[in-house]
Order: structure tokens, then C-alpha cells, then sequence
């Protein structure tokens, strides 16, 4: 066989090509890698074209009366006002977001506060602040909040808010008094006892029928997540289909008990009606979590949108629809489609109330750079007074701190320049009633989009902790 005769010239050629397209791949990836170095530094540094739009949009905040005008005027007549902080436990967000609410009652004629807490535990308060109930005080009123996480509605902020709704609604008739409601599903044990309760006074017969129903729960009283976990791995025993009927029969007895009560009795009824949700939804939420965390916190946030709807229905008049202003965690309140979250295939209540009423509902952020949080290690542990760690460089609140803005508002909403700025993915903090700074990267940091989260923000450069009530 003849062998080719070797080509020094050709091969000389091919290797050179060889060699050239190495080198531009070489130089494109080094490239590459300085264009992601130069923006990571970007983030870090927060160079001044994202800092500018913040400090001439910035609008301090100096603790009087005129502090929130721009926000009012931002609000006008939308219906929901949805006010969302970065921790469970930062006395600044609680302070100033009770500052909103009295000038929203005040000044818009704001119906109700709607908080991430259970129904049952701030049916209490709503009571009392509508001059029913045997609570001496507010402190007495929020006795319902007692257990873990007590801090969160148990501190000196909300029981000074729940004194001031009780005064101004002193001096109102009772039809157009404001409430106090909670949006949440976790007390199905409690709700199961009230529903039973309240129908023993009001028809004996279907008060025997729903304790029947409901001694499917008795045995998981004392630790009711069992429950789900039993019902996940063994569907037979689920209290699903009791929890329906229950909810169907309500229903139906409210039809025929309802027309033209007086105002008490309608606040009564559809007290009892929600807490028959709280069981069919937080049944089916303790039993959808041992299988995903995802799909349960859909639901839970799904239970608190329609809450809302329907809270939002029973208190409108004829010509006055409802107007509510709700408070909870920013990962609830904050419209997740601008996060993270989405990627998870999470939504929450702030998505769904924009989706739902557009331009009527206004998204507020409260957040921090450094200070002091109530906020536990472990689920169940009495809150303790934990240091927050100054924000990772790259965040959110790292950037407003190099601002220099202070204690400021940040109207989003029509302000073209600044969205911009605040509408690339940056990290932001989120501490709920748990707190691990040792691992705070992992634990509590998401990417957002402030801008597409929230239609204005409340920063403050340094907080404190809330002060818990003393008896709780």
C-alpha cells in the first residue's frame, strides 16, 4: 500500500487555523468572565447611575404628620393597601405601618386591618375593638396571640393600634365600625371549636352534627401538622370529606339566617362561615405540606387571597365597595412574579390581589440595613433579641445604604427613572420568626426585582427589635 507523502506545508496551515481558533475561544471566555466580574462589582459597588434615581426620588421620613402624604396621594381610591415588612419582628415596620393604616381610616375611609394571623385568634381583637367581647383591654384582646410566634402580634405597637382602632370606633355607629380580621389558615383545631361553639347558641341540632364531623380531628389536638402527615400517607383516613360537608352545610345555614340581620348578627355569621373555611383549607394545607412545600404554601397564600375577597364582600355597601389594608411578611405581600419565588413556581397574596384588582391595590415594602429582631433559632422557642447583620453587598438595602438616604419613602409607581434602577435582580433580605445570621446567605436572602415586587418601599437604615407585651 502506498503511504500519502507527508505535507509539512498543509499541516503547517491546518495548526495555525487550529491554533487561531483556540485563541479566540481563550480570549471570549476571559472576555466573558470580566464582563460577569465587572457586573458582579456593579452590584457590590452600586455605581452612581443606580444611585442617583435613589437619592433624588428619596423622601425622608422625620416622624410627622407630612411623612406619608406622597404615599397618600399614591394610594388616591385604590381599595387594598397592602403593607409587607422584611422581618416578623423590626419595631420601625410596626410603628410606621399603623401610622399608614389610622391616616387610611382617617383620611380614605379604610373598612378594615387584615393580618397574616388565624381567624379565631383575631376575632378577639375584632371584637373588642368594635366594643363586644369581655377584653378589658387591647393587651386582653390579644391573648389569642399568645403562643409561639407571641411577638409578632403580641408587642406594644399592635396593642397601641388596636387601642386607637377601639377609640375611633367608639365615636362611629356600629354598621360602619372597622374591623380587625386575620387572613390565615393554621387553627383548624381552634376554628373547629368555635364553629361548634357558636352553633350550640345558635341551633343545638347542627351543632351535634358538626362536633360529629369534626371529632375526625380530636386525636391530632395537641399536635395537628400529625395530622397531615397521616392523611398524606394514609388517604382513607383523611377528614377532607368532613371538613366539606361541614363547610357546605354553613353555607347553606347562613343563607337562611342572614337576611336582615342587624350588624352584630351579619359580623357573626360570616365569623362563623370563615372559620368553617379555616378547616376545609387548613386541612387540606397540613395534609398538602407533607408532600410539598410549594403546592401548600400556594394554597395558603391562595386561602388568604380569597379571605380577603370574601372579607372584602361582606363589609361593601351598595355604591361603597370595601377598602382593607393588609399586613404581612413581604414574601406574602410583595407580588412574587418579581422574584425568585417564581422560578420555584410559588406565587403569593401580593400576586394574586394585583392580578385581581390592577391599579386598585397598592404594594408597599418595608426593609432594613442593620439593627435589632425579635426572632427565634428554632420553631417554637421564645423570641430572643438578635443582632441583624449589616446587608450583603449586592442587596438591595446594601444599595439604598450607600445612598445615604436615611430613614426614607421610595414612591416606584410613575417613576420611570427609578423603577429602572430598582428593577434588576439584587438580592433582598427576609427574616420571618426565625432568624440564623451564621447562615444568613442561604436562610434569608432571594433575588428580586424591587420594582416589579413593590409599588413603593420604606427603608430604614437602622432598626430595633419590637418589645413583646408582658404577659406574653
Amino acid at each position: 500500500m502506498a503511504v500519502p507523502a507527508f505535507n509539512a506545508a498543509r499541516l503547517a496551515s491546518r495548526d495555525s487555523y487550529r491554533i487561531t481558533v483556540l485563541f479566540v475561544l481563550l480570549a471570549s471566555l476571559l472576555l466573558t468572565g470580566c464582563l460577569r466580574a465587572a457586573r458582579v462589582r456593579t452590584a457590590a459597588a452600586a455605581p452612581g447611575e443606580l444611585i442617583a434615581p435613589v437619592r433624588e426620588a428619596a423622601l425622608p421620613i422625620m416622624g410627622d404628620e407630612a411623612d406619608y402624604d406622597k404615599l397618600m396621594d399614591l394610594v388616591g381610591d385604590s381599595r387594598f393597601v397592602l403593607l409587607g415588612d422584611a422581618t416578623h419582628g423590626t419595631h420601625e415596620f410596626y410603628r410606621e405601618r399603623a401610622r399608614i393604616t389610622e391616616r387610611l381610616i382617617r383620611e380614605k375611609g379604610f373598612d378594615a386591618v387584615a393580618i397574616e394571623g388565624d381567624w379565631d385568634d383575631a376575632d378577639l381583637v375584632n371584637r373588642y375593638v368594635r366594643g363586644l367581647g369581655n377584653a378589658a383591654n387591647a393587651e386582653q384582646a390579644l391573648a389569642g396571640f399568645r403562643d409561639f410566634p407571641g411577638w409578632m402580634w403580641g408587642n406594644t405597637d399592635v396593642r397601641d393600634l388596636v387601642e386607637w382602632l377601639r377609640t375611633h370606633n367608639a365615636a362611629l355607629p356600629a354598621g360602619e365600625r372597622v374591623g380587625f380580621y386575620g387572613l390565615d389558615l393554621y387553627g383548624v383545631v381552634d376554628s373547629a371549636d368555635t364553629v361548634v361553639s357558636t352553633l350550640e347558641r345558635l341551633d343545638p341540632a347542627a351543632a351535634r352534627r358538626a362536633g360529629k364531623r369534626y371529632g375526625c380531628f380530636s386525636r391530632f389536638r395537641g399536635d395537628f401538622p400529625v395530622y397531615g402527615q397521616e392523611a398524606a400517607a394514609h388517604p382513607s383516613r383523611s377528614c377532607e370529606k368532613k371538613a366539606m360537608e361541614q363547610l357546605q352545610e354553613i353555607r347553606s345555614w347562613n343563607a337562611t339566617h342572614a337576611a336582615g340581620a342587624d350588624p352584630a348578627r351579619r359580623e357573626e355569621l360570616f365569623s362563623l362561615l370563615q372559620h368553617a373555611r379555616v378547616v376545609r383549607n387548613g386541612e387540606a394545607y397540613y395534609r398538602v405540606l407533607a408532600a410539598s412545600s410549594v403546592s401548600s404554601w400556594n394554597l395558603r397564600d391562595r386561602h388568604m387571597a380569597a379571605t380577603l375577597d370574601e372579607l372584602a364582600g361582606h363589609l361593601g355597601k351598595p355604591g361603597k365597595p370595601a377598602k382593607i389594608v393588609v399586613w404581612a411578611h413581604s414574601s406574602h405581600l410583595g407580588d412574587a412574579s418579581g422574584t425568585q419565588r417564581a422560578d420555584f413556581g410559588e406565587l403569593n397574596l401580593g400576586q394574586l390581589v394585583r392580578q385581581r384588582h390592577r391599579d386598585d391595590a397598592v404594594l408597599v415594602g418595608f426593609t432594613t440595613y442593620t439593627g435589632t429582631v425579635a426572632a427565634a433559632s428554632v420553631w417554637g422557642e421564645r423570641g430572643q433579641l438578635k443582632q441583624v447583620r449589616p446587608s450583603l453587598k449586592g442587596s438591595y438595602t446594601a444599595l439604598l445604604h450607600e445612598a445615604g438616604i436615611g430613614d426614607s419613602l421610595l414612591l416606584i409607581r410613575g417613576n420611570g427613572e427609578l423603577a429602572e434602577a430598582l428593577g434588576e435582580p439584587r438580592l433582598e433580605r427576609a427574616i420571618g420568626v426565625l432568624y440564623h445570621p451564621q447562615e444568613e446567605r442561604r436562610s434569608h436572602y432571594l433575588k428580586t426585582r424591587l420594582s416589579q415586587q413593590f409599588d413603593a418601599v420604606i427603608y430604614f437604615d437602622e432598626t430595633r427589635a419590637v418589645e413583646r407585651l408582658r404577659t406574653f
